[in-house]
């Protein structure tokens, strides 16, 4: 199932569009019989219900769990009024489910999938492609990122050129103690991570490259 749209991005103008989504189950209701559950992925949340008209689809969607992964196809509806949910971008809006496929059924989480929830380090860390489905930690990876762009359009305006010095480099005398990364073919020798790219950079002097930058 190929998406034509992300969780995020569905509005009132979208009504009555056929519409096919994929992401995480992030909650599930039963209402009156109908099943309500919100999907997510990256860019957004979306409400999408399963009605019992449809019993072979309902009774699959009744499996589901916390951060199964799924595709939806359905039709975006309007929410009825007193229904809709201002603190969703999407909220004006649904997805009535036409077809549904699981791709993967989850375990049981060893932490909510919520910036609200807070978790031991030891286990966001064991747990990091979790941790990283947190909103907030989104938030983090999308501001790097737009840091990281800024800097390199800015340098490169300047007529700056980027550059890459290696991440191995042979072990050299310096005042902090190396990380030392042993050799598989060369037994009892060791590359080390660079303390400082500086004699890589003074290369790149002398080869007359006198403006440049690397980012981490």
């Amino acid at each position: 199932m190929k998406r034509t749209h992300t969780c995020g991005e569905l509005r009132a103008e979208h009504a009555g569009q056929q519409v096919r989504l994929a992401g995480w189950v992030q909650h599930i209701r039963d209402f009156g019989g109908v099943l309500f559950i919100v999907l997510r992925d990256r860019y957004g949340q979306i409400q999408v219900t399963f009605r019992p008209e449809n019993s072979k689809l309902f009774d699959i969607a009744n499996t589901l769990k916390n951060q199964d992964v799924i595709g939806v196809h359905g039709t975006v509806v309007m929410r009825p009024p007193d229904m809709r949910n201002s603190q969703m971008t999407t909220g004006d809006v649904e997805v009535v489910s036409e077809e549904l496929e699981v791709f993967s059924h989850s375990e049981v989480p060893p932490f909510s999938i919520e910036d609200e929830v807070t978790a031991l380090e030891d286990t966001r860390l064991k747990y990091r492609y979790l941790d990283l489905r947190r909103p907030s930690m989104q938030r983090n990876m999308i501001i790097r990122h737009r840091a990281a762009m800024a800097t390199r359009e800015f340098l490169s305006n300047e007529g700056f050129l980027e550059i890459e010095t290696p991440i191995l480099m042979k072990s050299t005398p310096e005042g902090a103690r190396d990380f030392l990364v042993p050799s598989r073919n060369w037994h009892g020798k060791f590359y080390a991570l660079p303390q400082s790219p500086q004699i890589y950079k003074q290369l790149f002097m002398v080869a007359g490259m006198d403006k440049y930058f690397s980012l981490p």
